[in-house]
């Protein structure tokens, strides 16, 4: 009998304890306060860029005084300039006189394609040689019709060149610099040129057009819409001034188009064994 008067009092106690004060927890969860970081902007740590220049005489630099690649000395300190770009080189594979036919042949050389390999960017002038090539077989007897047959080798050709450039570096961003007329001065009178450059920038744009990472730049406008003298002494090539607009015009499409893209790919961090 004690021992249940016992029991009683103390399931009373505990009733009255449990009724009285909170129950107690024995794990609290432990309550944290996640940081979050703004996300790095991608001009924190800027770029070294490698550009191959490869083509014709607009990237040898025919016209140019100061004999340092044209258009050239012109980008390279607009890019340097640019937020997010510590340097800039630039691997000149220009060739004066050079056709699409030539410049698709030396793509496939062995410095060209370590060049490619290492290239952020690969810009090419290319298609110049090709018209003139026309005005000479056909200089007798020049007919539009020749340059529209023409036109069309020159689209399956440059296909081919964007290929290669593809083939050896598909992360590579690549830029085609359209044409422009520079034939006015020694063909007056055939006022069929201006349609001629502008189809054949047209169909570089289409070619352009089927790949992600390309880009099309028109220099067609800078020599037409201008009292100014661009053009060197030969009449054909761009002097001082005219590398330098095409240099402005390429910057502009770089800084609005290809710069970002190339900020969105990763950084390539090589390791070298003992």
């Amino acid at each position: 009998m004690k021992k249940l008067i016992t029991l009683l009092i103390l399931s009373i106690f505990v009733l009255s304890s449990c009724s009285e004060s909170e129950p107690v927890a024995l794990h609290k969860e432990k309550q944290t306060v996640r940081k979050t970081f703004a996300p790095i902007p991608a001009d924190f740590f800027p770029r070294q860029l490698t550009i191959v220049s490869a083509g014709d005489s607009l990237t040898e630099g025919i016209g140019d005084s100061t004999g340092q690649g044209g258009y050239l000395p012109y980008l390279k300190s607009m890019l340097e300039n640019s937020k997010g770009i510590n340097e800039v080189d630039f691997l000149n594979y220009g060739v004066k006189g050079n056709r699409t036919t030539q410049l698709l042949k030396r793509l496939n050389s062995t410095e060209m394609t370590m060049a490619i390999q290492k290239a952020d960017l690969v810009i090419l002038t290319i298609g110049g040689n090709d018209i003139m090539k026309v005005v000479k077989d056909h200089f007798s007897d020049l007919q539009i019709a020749d340059f529209m047959e023409e036109k069309e080798n020159y689209r399956d050709h440059l296909t081919q060149i964007i290929d290669t450039v593809v083939q050896e570096n598909p992360n590579a961003s690549i830029v085609l610099l359209g044409l422009y007329n520079p034939f006015s001065k020694w063909f007056s009178d055939i006022k069929e040129l201006d349609e001629i450059v502008a189809e054949w920038n047209k169909t570089g744009q289409s070619v352009i057009a089927n790949y992600p990472n390309a880009y099309f730049v028109d220099i067609e406008d800078l020599f037409e819409k201008t009292n100014e003298n661009l053009l060197y002494t030969d009449n054909f090539h761009p002097n001082d001034k005219g590398y330098e607009l095409i240099a402005g015009r390429l910057n502009k499409t770089m800084e609005e188009q290809v710069l970002p893209a190339i900020e969105n790919k990763p950084y390539m961090v090589t390791t070298e064994g003992n």
